[in-house]
């Protein structure tokens, strides 16, 4: 299994409500640069966070990638979800190759609890980076850190 992790990109500082801030300029740039690292992968599926930025971050991977099907949204990519919905969720998927695109604090804990099976552990995740793991199964403390890409 291959599960990539995704932190949405810079996104405005506010807007009406926190789930519809917008990716700023910058922020769609750093996207292409994280976009550029997935190219080659045999992504199956692009899961995304019903937020607006993250919603924006997955299309434009999407479209950088040629990625024939539609991003799909979940409600378990949000800030703060529980990392075992997460697990939940993902192990009723027959898809080996996943992309997540999602926020802090909820990003970082998922990725350190699936390395290490601590959930105090989180990986360090600004925006846009791109966290690649890899395990027979997607269980906390059973997955590899392989790559970990921030934005220049």
């Amino acid at each position: 299994m291959m599960l990539w992790l995704l932190r949405h990109g810079e996104a405005e500082p506010r807007n009406r409500t926190d789930a519809e801030r917008n990716l700023t300029a910058a922020g769609r740039i750093e996207v292409e640069g994280a976009a550029a690292h997935l190219q080659g992968q045999p992504l199956q599926a692009i899961l995304a966070s019903p937020y607006q930025r993250a919603q924006q971050t997955a299309e434009i991977v999407r479209q950088a990638l040629g990625f024939g099907n539609p991003v799909e949204t979940v409600s378990w990519l949000t800030p703060e979800s529980d990392p075992t919905d997460a697990l939940l969720y993902l192990d009723r998927r027959s898809e080996q190759h996943v992309l997540l695109v999602t926020h802090q604090p909820f990003v970082g804990v998922l990725g350190g609890w699936l390395i290490s099976g601590h959930r105090d552990a989180p990986i360090p995740m600004a925006t846009a980076s791109l966290a690649e793991l890899e395990g027979e199964y997607v269980a906390a403390g059973l997955m590899r850190l392989v790559g970990l890409r921030h934005p220049v």
